[in-house]
């Protein structure tokens, strides 16, 4: 048995325009079945929106929740004011990116070493036991740098919201299935709702390097780059299924595109493009006796560094093999994976539904897809039925939980 090490929780919670939903967070928080935590909010805001007519209805919801927030009693809350006039985001330094780095700056500043920091968004729902498993998954696993928490996002009343929410999971799903089935260490979902680091690691790697949007992707990168990710937890959060411009981009802007028909930032990446990063991978051992030796991703490799040889330095500042691969990974990061699929993806000309069902009969020849054979020969993404295609999403869930379960900790 583990001497526990960690026992006190600190929730970072960024706020915007967000009176909708917040009660029921606020709710969801007060339910917890584990009570040392402290919730900190930053309800933010550019300040120029006060002087501007059709951002003043958002000044206005931003006030509201800062009422609100003051109003709770049944658990501590620390609110960040930059909403108030004169107490906005300036100049380039604003969204939700910054609003993380606030809170999880303010956070380690105040709390000790062997504290955990959540990230949570207010559209986001949990059971009452969430913080608690997060405290046994992080004192099992006491060498843990982060974790990406497992997701899953709930239908609502809206079918339009419900299709785009859909398409876009799939999309995730079908990514991060790929990543792991190739063993890759970027295998994970990076989302701001479903995130923790131990304040020990947050300040190893000098915190959260503030973006106006997909901070968690460089966030989480930075954290598996420094140490060993969690990447299952008994528990999940359920982030909300709405139409957000909040942040520019994510779960929300995808579906408003996806809405109008433009799916092109996220397309359903071919199983083939993972097996040339496998195949790359695979090569780093020898690359470590030859770095002039060829990798499938060469001409990649070479646009995208600008640079003729990219191992050779690497070996260089490197002293094993082990360490050699460690720097590889590195190298061809997260960032890279996705330029690479993103670059090479449109060269196949393949439709996103043919990728998804050639990735599904490849990948899963025997399995049983929660739809028959009929629905899957005809499935599309406007025209299936949004019980088709809500539970093609969950026979993903379930493949990739395999994964999760299997490694835990990578």
């Amino acid at each position: 048995m583990h001497k526990s090490r960690y026992s006190k929780i600190y929730i970072a919670l960024p706020v915007m325009n967000e009176m909708t939903v917040l009660p029921t967070f606020l709710e969801a928080v007060s339910n917890q079945d584990f009570a040392d935590f402290q919730l900190f909010v930053c309800v933010n805001q550019a300040d120029e929106w006060w002087d501007m007519p059709e951002k003043v209805v958002q000044c206005v919801d931003n006030q509201q929740a800062l009422d609100l927030l003051r109003s709770v009693r049944n658990f501590p809350v620390t609110i960040i004011d930059r909403s108030s006039k004169g107490k906005g985001w300036t100049k380039k330094d604003h969204g939700v990116g910054w609003a993380r780095k606030t809170l999880m700056d303010a956070i380690a500043q105040l709390a000790g070493p062997d504290d955990l920091i959540v990230s949570l968004d207010a559209d986001t729902v949990f059971n009452p036991g969430y913080l608690t498993s997060l405290l046994e998954t992080f004192n099992t696993y006491q060498d843990a740098v982060g974790m990406a928490v497992p997701y899953y996002h709930k239908l609502v009343d809206e079918p339009e919201a419900n299709r785009a929410m859909l398409r876009y999971e799939i999309y995730m799903r079908n990514y991060a299935i790929n990543l792991w089935r190739i063993n890759s260490p970027y295998a994970f979902t990076a989302l701001g709702s479903a995130m923790v680091v131990p304040v020990w690691a947050y300040k190893a790697i000098s915190g959260m390097t503030p973006k106006k949007s997909g901070e968690d992707f460089y966030f989480l990168q930075k954290l598996r780059k420094y140490g060993k990710m969690l990447v299952w937890n008994r528990e999940k959060v359920y982030p909300g299924t709405r139409f957000s411009d909040r942040v520019f981009f994510g779960t929300g802007p995808a579906m408003i595109k996806g809405r109008a028909g433009d799916w092109e930032s996220y397309p359903i990446y071919h199983h083939s493009l993972f097996d040339h990063i496998k195949a790359t991978y695979d090569q780093f051992e020898s690359l470590y006796a030859d770095p002039k030796e060829g990798t499938p991703l060469n001409t990649f490799l070479r646009q995208i560094f600008n640079d003729v040889n990219i191992w050779e330095p690497l070996k260089k500042n490197s002293k094993s093999a082990e360490q050699f691969i460690r720097a590889c990974h590195h190298k061809f990061d997260g960032l890279r994976i996705l330029q690479y699929l993103k670059a090479s993806q449109s060269s196949l000309e393949k439709s996103d539904i043919s990728c998804l069902k050639e990735n599904i009969s490849s990948l899963f020849p025997a399995a049983d897809y929660g739809i028959s054979s009929r629905d899957l020969e005809l499935l599309s993404f406007e025209g299936s039925s949004l019980d088709v295609l809500n539970s093609l999403r969950d026979f993903l869930v379930l493949q990739e939980e395999k994964y999760q379960q299997s490694v835990i900790i990578h």
